[in-house]
């Protein structure tokens, strides 16, 4: 067995995973403990890592026009079909979406291909819907897309302030490190500000719960109230900074006393009154910010009222001082180094200077450099909708669930006369949509760098051979361009290669002038590269080691050198209530699932914590609404619906709805909550107002609602709406509402429907291709059940009452494990053994502790998080559960 170092695929945090391999199988993950962004911890989602590896539902082969096919035709098709467009419409008529779960050198030449040789610089990256509005931010402040400060930073300061982020669940070994930062200095205050309360709030001192979208107005109020009490750092303000002057002016615009900004934001004023205190009192401050700020019509200018606060007291270059992003995923800021934004050209140089430009151009020997921006996400897509781009490659991602109004994203690649995906997984909601499938390697199959939320450069190692005909995505992509007749300058044999020409071109014409430059490493050997240390950039050669924090020297990359302070006028959302759509719609990420699920959906236990869309609600409104919890909602409004199941929570606003980004085609019935967010944009960052749509919501009516356990889909009565059904494999329920669950030994279908069934075992017949052997049934209950067994073994089981107060899963997915007794049979119709107990909701994701067993330690004496810890294991890997069994312990 070897152990093998590598780097987490999911959150910007960049975890080190120490992987155990054994001959050509990945066995088991845990932390690297020498790795300085987890020290050895995981999250939960990175502890399943070995669960989301491996065959199953992989693209294995190459697919065009629905024909699995020879790699040498699929790329012949891939270039001709994009030789004869770009002949035709010109190189604007081809463009690129890509995605943060690229490495850094498969960015790289998708870039330098696109932008350099074909001369479109329409390449743009899922990084807009996650980091653009920071992107923007900071090049207005600073004059670079660069984060000042580090993950050393959060043991330093004496004031956490985190907004818009739920820490505890979406970056959490993060959110352990606060942890044991307050454990060691309980003097250290940390307020949350955002408009649920989350499982982050367990750490604060203080919870700010403001209304959506207010956010500006609380920090302009904020640097009034500093200039007020002369909280300022005036030699910093006057040597180092611009445009102070006019930001007090536009923060005066809309001038509130603390009563009436309270008012404005809908917080208590003693609440304002504290925040802004311990504000003026603590130097050492880190604001931490994510999606709730970003994800904005406003978000860049969220973003500078957040770091004007930090130019006017100075608190940026400094330890345990910084305003600071946290990103969404593993490799966005690599993805913007080489230039994956659409509005950069490459290593931080954007295109306002043609000599740069052609620079660049010398550089790549490219004839055809791109010499504008090209187009942001969404006017991309909006731009294949017109048919303006006749042709997009997708690397990495799934817009067709991600994007905001997302059945009109849909509808344009349908329309689109070339959609290429390079795709690890076998379904995805876009991959039915593609006319040409390339099967890419994933992780633990892929080797380059990524750079997480604090400019680390980590390795991403290869440890296992790819499935079937899988290749990486930077020699597909140089495979293609030598076919488009580029093939000297897409010479690549090993990554090593693209790092140093990556490395190399961040030093052109630099001496100091670009915040990103890693030339020291451009003559890094193979062997240097493949034992490359995690360090964070610059690296050069007054910095071989990197660089920790920024801006210490007080020297920023503006054209003056000082740090800008932005004027921000606050404006309200864009997507607006009304009496028709009275909801404001918060959408999320959840802890254990990543994004649109193709890979954390491979894993059973990854999906028993939260295993169906849902929508959070206030009782108060619920009740309003006859809405009951796990009643069926209906959310709907002009440009789409979701089906979610209800959670009554005290944690939501009156008036807000909460739902998760994950659900998908493949998984859900109508889980998608992109659905319902219309496609307003953020004027200066492009990215998506996703965190305020408006909706009305309502019951789904239905007659019954069921459990459906299968060992195998049936293969020949599987929908399909692809051109191939090798690119749709997975079973879907004929009912109105269905949600797929993966289990250890089956896949459990949930189940809910307005038509009430006259008989169901007809029903199976038709529906599953084998009526029951052994069933019961009360019609006027609107009770059934019944199973098939074949050859020995459980193949399916069907549940059905008149609600979702259905038997537990649990015993039930163990009997697909081994053959049918008699005494099963009988058990298989009371749907669990005499003595099977239910097991209830599953709490503690990292070692599986339900909610039953959690419920019983804390009867049998219990009584804190430590103890339930040291009995049950709960708790005591990512911690993310530690909120929920504070609430256990409590109702207890």
């Amino acid at each position: 067995m070897m152990n093998e170092l590598t780097t987490c695929p999911y959150c910007g945090v960049g975890c080190g995973v120490k992987a155990a391999v054994t001959g050509q199988q990945l066995i088991a993950v845990s932390g690297d403990q020498a790795h300085p962004a987890n020290y050895g911890k995981l999250c939960v989602k990175g502890s399943a890592l070995g669960e989301t590896t491996g065959h199953h539902n992989r693209l294995l082969h190459p697919i065009v026009d629905g024909q699995q096919v020879s790699w040498d035709k699929a790329l012949d098709e891939t270039a001709s079909r994009l030789q004869s467009i770009i002949d035709e419409h010109g190189p604007g008529s081809v463009a690129m979406y890509l995605s943060g779960q690229l490495l850094t050198e498969d960015y790289y030449v998708a870039n330098k291909l696109l932008k350099g040789f074909i001369g479109s610089s329409h390449v743009d990256t899922n990084s807009r819907l996650c980091m653009a509005s920071t992107v923007a931010g900071h090049k207005r402040a600073f004059g670079a897309d660069a984060v000042p400060g580090c993950y050393a930073d959060l043991e330093l300061a004496d004031l956490l302030i985190l907004v818009g982020s739920n820490a505890a669940w979406n970056h959490p070994i993060l959110f352990q490190r606060m942890q044991a930062a307050k454990t060691r200095n309980p003097a250290l205050k940390v307020v949350v500000i955002d408009p649920r309360r989350t499982a982050t709030c367990d750490l604060a001192d203080l919870h700010l719960q403001l209304k959506p979208g207010s956010d500006a107005v609380l920090f302009n109020a904020l640097l009034l109230h500093l200039v007020n009490e002369d909280r300022l750092d005036h030699a910093f303000i006057s040597q180092h900074t611009e445009q102070f002057s006019e930001t007090i002016v536009a923060a005066l615009s809309l001038a509130l006393d603390l009563s009436a900004t309270a008012d404005y934001c809908d917080l208590a004023v003693d609440d304002l009154t504290r925040f802004f205190d311990w504000f003026t009192a603590h130097d050492k401050t880190v604001t931490l910010f994510s999606q709730g700020i970003n994800q904005s019509s406003s978000g860049t200018d969220k973003v500078n009222a957040i770091i004007n606060c930090h130019l006017a007291t100075g608190r940026i270059g400094k330890p345990g001082s910084t305003p600071f992003s946290l990103t969404g995923q593993p490799n966005a800021m690599g993805g913007r180094e080489v230039g994956g934004l659409s509005n950069q050209l490459a290593a931080h140089i954007d295109f306002s200077n043609p000599q740069m430009i052609d620079r660049v151009g010398k550089f790549w020997q490219a004839p055809n450099i791109s010499r504008q921006e090209g187009y942001k996400a969404i006017d991309l897509f909006r731009a294949i909708e017109t048919g303006e781009i006749k042709a997009v490659w997708i690397m990495a991602t799934n817009p067709a669930v991600s994007l905001p109004d997302v059945n009109r994203i849909r509808k344009a690649l349908a329309g689109c006369e070339l959609v290429i995906v390079s795709e690890s997984m076998a379904a995805t909601d876009t991959l039915t949509l593609a006319d040409i499938a390339l099967p890419a390697t994933t992780w633990s199959e892929k080797s380059g760098t990524v750079t997480n939320s604090e400019r680390r450069i980590s390795r991403q190692r290869s440890l296992v051979p790819p499935p079937g005909e899988a290749r990486h995505d930077w020699q597909i992509i140089c495979d293609v361009a030598k076919r488009l007749g580029f093939a000297d300058q897409f010479f690549y044999q090993h990554p090593v290669e693209i790092f140093r020409e990556h490395a190399t071109l961040s030093g052109l014409d630099n001496n100091g002038s670009r915040c990103f430059d890693i030339s020291a490493l451009s003559s890094i050997s193979e062997e240097a590269f493949d034992a490359l240390q995690p360090l964070q950039w610059p690296v050069t050669r007054h910095a071989p080691a990197g660089t920790a924090r920024l801006f210490s020297n007080r020297r920023f990359f503006t054209p003056s050198g000082r740090a800008r302070f932005i004027p921000v006028v606050p404006r309200k959302p864009e997507q607006q209530t009304s009496s028709d759509y009275p909801f404001v719609l918060n959408t999320g990420r959840i802890r254990d699932q990543w994004h649109t699920m193709t890979r954390t959906g491979r894993s059973a236990r990854l999906l028993q914590h939260r295993p169906e869309p849902f929508v959070e609600i206030h009782p108060e409104d619920a009740q309003q609404l006859s809405l009951m919890e796990g009643d069926i909602a209906l959310l709907h409004n002009p440009i789409g619906k979701m089906l979610a199941r209800v959670r009554l929570s005290r944690s939501q606003r009156s008036g807000e709805l909460f739902v998760p980004i994950h659900w998908n085609d493949q998984f859900a019935s109508a889980g998608c909550c992109d659905s319902l967010i219309q496609s307003a944009c953020d004027p200066v960052s492009g990215q998506p107002e996703s965190k305020q749509g408006a909706v009305a919501i309502s019951l789904l009516p239905n007659t019954w609602q069921g459990r459906l356990l299968i060992r195998q889909p049936p293969s020949a009565l599987t929908p399909s709406t692809s051109t191939s059904a090798m690119l749709s494999p997975d079973y879907q329920p004929p009912s109105d509402y269905w949600v797929k669950v993966p289990l250890e030994h089956s896949t459990s279908y949930l189940l809910a429907d307005r038509t009430k069934a006259d008989d169901w075992n007809g029903w199976c017949h038709q529906h599953l291709g084998q009526a029951p052997d052994i069933w019961m049934e009360d019609p006027e209950q609107v009770l059934f059940r019944g199973c098939h067994i074949q050859d020995g073994k459980l193949q399916w089981v069907l549940l059905i009452g008149p609600d979702n107060r259905l038997p537990d899963t649990a015993w039930l997915d163990q009997q697909f494990a081994g053959p049918v007794t008699p005494d099963m049979r009988r058990q298989l119709l009371r749907a669990s053994a005499s003595d099977a107990q239910p097991v209830g909701a599953v709490i503690c994701s990292c070692f599986q502790v339900t909610e039953t067993a959690i419920r019983k330690a804390i009867t049998q004496g219990c009584r804190s998080t430590q103890r339930l810890g040291r009995q049950l294991g709960c708790g005591t890997n990512c911690g993310s559960c530690i909120p929920e069994l504070k609430v256990l312990l409590e109702e207890e």
